[in-house]
């Protein structure tokens, strides 16, 4: 460590000012009492004393002060701060204090950042390892059973494949869907910038997710009749997914007889907002901040028999802020839930 010493002369110009004016005093009082009086002698021996008085104290006692600061600063920089070690070494109790405290703040909210990242990456790679374990397992069990002799028959032969088979796409979707979200975190993934119509595209996610809405009695709707294309600018295959993730959500946690309603609406002059909107079982508050993180279910049994990846919602938020966009919660428990994002408007955008 490189040491670039900062002095202080506050102490000493003190010190040396309370000496000189003592001894000033002193020796003017007993000039009166056995000499006769002279302002000149006065004067010269104050700024003498005072000179004197300065040199001694700031040499002795920044020397002193400054070997017990030296070792602070060397003891704290033996835990690598390089913010603090480039700081340079003062015998300024006040500066020291503060620089010290700063530290001090600054070490315990980096040691809790921490602590919150080691908690998420246990809680994520338990998650991961429950993920792929389910599949995982029940695919093996469909095999061992044919191996131990259920292949010959025909019928079980081909149920148990089947079965396996759906075990094996439920694995590649999982692991599809961690590449996208790291491609996403890390930048790597290209976004194919285009016009496009959002009207039309929630269309054509309404007819792919009929038959899965119908299931549950569930109506897709828009909020209002759309004459017009609502044109706007991003990856159409990228915010087709999100659209799609959001509606299944709302299916998945859809009451029966249910409904989801999207609306397109204009935000601003250029973005709009659209909105994805149903009456199903809402959110508790207390899970909302969470709802975008890997993995994390609301319902941790009945949400995986719905199957998934548990990999939507963070999917669709990594989307949506690679287009420099936001997207937003509002959600009552028991009365149902609002998904919403922004877009950019085309230029040619009408409504």
């Amino acid at each position: 460590m490189t040491i670039n010493f900062k002095k202080t002369y506050r102490f000493a110009v003190k010190s040396a000012l309370y000496i000189t004016l003592f001894s000033t005093g002193l020796v003017g009082y007993l000039t009166c009492l056995f000499f006769s009086f002279s302002y000149q002698f006065c004067l010269i021996f104050a700024f003498s004393i005072a000179t004197f008085s300065f040199i001694v104290i700031q040499y002795r006692v920044e020397r002193f002060i400054y070997k017990k600061v030296k070792k602070i600063y060397d003891d704290v920089s033996l835990l690598e701060s390089s913010t603090f070690r480039n700081q340079p070494i003062t015998t300024d109790m006040a500066t020291l204090t503060r620089e010290v405290k700063k530290f001090a703040t600054d070490k315990k909210l980096e040691i809790e950042t921490l602590k919150v990242r080691e908690e998420y990456r246990r809680e994520f790679l338990g998650n991961v390892s429950h993920e792929l374990k389910t599949p995982l397992f029940t695919v093996q069990g469909y095999l061992s059973t044919l191996l131990d002799g259920a292949m010959n028959d025909k019928t079980i032969r081909k149920k148990y494949l089947e079965r396996a088979e759906k075990g094996v796409e439920r694995l590649i979707y999982i692991v599809q869907d961690l590449d996208m979200i790291s491609k996403l975190e890390i930048g790597d993934l290209n976004l194919e910038i285009a016009e496009f119509d959002i009207v039309k595209l929630v269309q054509n996610v309404f007819d792919l997710l009929e038959m899965k809405a119908s299931k549950k009695d569930i109506l897709l709707m828009f909020d209002m009749k759309y004459n017009r294309p609502v044109m706007v600018v991003g990856d159409k295959e990228k915010i087709q997914q999100v659209v799609m993730n959001l509606i299944v959500n709302s299916i998945k946690y859809g009451k029966l007889k249910g409904s989801t309603e999207v609306s397109i609406e204009d935000l601003t002059d250029e973005k709009v907002i659209v909105r994805i909107t149903d009456n199903g079982e809402g959110i508790e508050k207390k899970n909302i901040s969470r709802l975008f993180e890997r993995f994390y279910r609301v319902d941790k049994s009945g949400a995986r028999t719905e199957g998934g990846s548990g990999l939507g919602l963070s999917i669709v938020k990594h989307i949506i802020e690679a287009h420099d966009e936001k997207i937003y919660v509002n959600s009552k428990f028991g009365i149902g839930s609002e998904f919403s994002f922004t877009l950019e408007k085309a230029n040619r955008t009408s409504k």
